[in-house]
């Protein structure tokens, strides 16, 4: 099975992101349903793979892939395991409820390369040697696990999420008791904090509210503060992981979205995409 291009519902997406968008199923294992949308298709552009968080599907804030294609970077959007067109279209079982997490890292981490391969099959503008990878809650999870072996990413960006997930799933005096239990060991095979010595520096865009009643900064400040010193060790400059935090955002249990600092999250993600995945330099 090749790459299947789909028609993209109509009303799905605002006309200027449909315009420049393609609907596919990937073949990757059972399929990989991607939204994938290029600025220009006559000029090679970077590309970011965006994984939304736990419950929603890829379709989710179209506001931030026409922000990227503004900036001449291409996005390619995908459905989590278990996720939107995975369950409608293809049949899967959902896997919305917490109990599943460890095991959607697991899948989508191992799908990452895969998609990566089928870009320039989709497009031939996207330019895979300019390639980042993020996500928001889950789809961060996810990144971060995947940047934990070899790999070719320029940059990551990621929100309200954490490479601690022992900290996340196993809580603490001041973390909130996490909705479902993981056995340790099975938290252990997909926690970035397990491979942090393997993590190749490149740099790194974290978002988070200080408040966040999902994914509390404190779980996530100890892994970056971790990630920091290997980058020490290897000799990088820690200065590449870039953080923002607010106190709060008025976002929904300050987690989903950044409420009233929407926008200034966007432009910061925006303005690091496009430093770290600019035009090519010249001949």
């Amino acid at each position: 099975m090749g790459v299947v291009i789909r028609t993209l519902p109509e009303g799905q997406l605002p006309k200027t992101l449909a315009e420049r968008s393609t609907l596919v199923t990937l073949p990757i294992g059972e399929g990989v349903p991607a939204l994938i949308a290029h600025p220009d298709d006559s000029t090679p552009s970077g590309v970011i793979i965006w994984m939304h968080g736990r419950t929603v599907d890829k379709y989710l804030d179209p506001g931030r892939y026409n922000r990227l294609l503004r900036a001449g970077i291409a996005v390619c959007a995908i459905d989590l395991p278990g996720h939107g067109e995975r369950v409608s279209l293809l049949g899967q079982a959902e896997m919305h409820d917490p109990s599943t997490s460890l095991d959607v890292i697991a899948q989508a981490s191992g799908e990452i390369d895969g998609i990566l391969e089928q870009l320039p099959l989709v497009n031939e503008a996207i330019d895979v040697n300019r390639v980042a990878v993020g996500g928001m809650s889950l789809g961060g999870m996810v990144t971060l696990h995947r940047l934990g072996k070899p790999h070719s990413f320029r940059c990551a960006s990621v929100e309200a999420t954490s490479g601690n997930l022992r900290g996340l799933y196993l809580g603490g005096p001041s973390s909130p008791e996490w909705p479902a239990k993981h056995p340790e060991e099975a938290i252990a095979r997909v926690d970035p904090l397990e491979t942090i010595d393997s993590f190749r520096p490149i740099p790194l865009l974290a978002l988070h509210s200080e408040t966040d009643q999902m994914v509390p900064w404190e779980v996530q400040r100890v892994y970056l503060d971790r990630l920091r010193d290997r980058y020490r060790r290897e000799g990088a400059d820690p200065s590449w992981i870039t953080v923002r935090t607010w106190p709060e955002t008025g976002a929904p249990r300050e987690h989903v979205g950044f409420g009233r600092v929407s926008h200034e999250a966007k432009t910061l993600q925006t303005e690091f995409l496009t430093q770290n995945l600019g035009l090519p330099p010249g001949p």
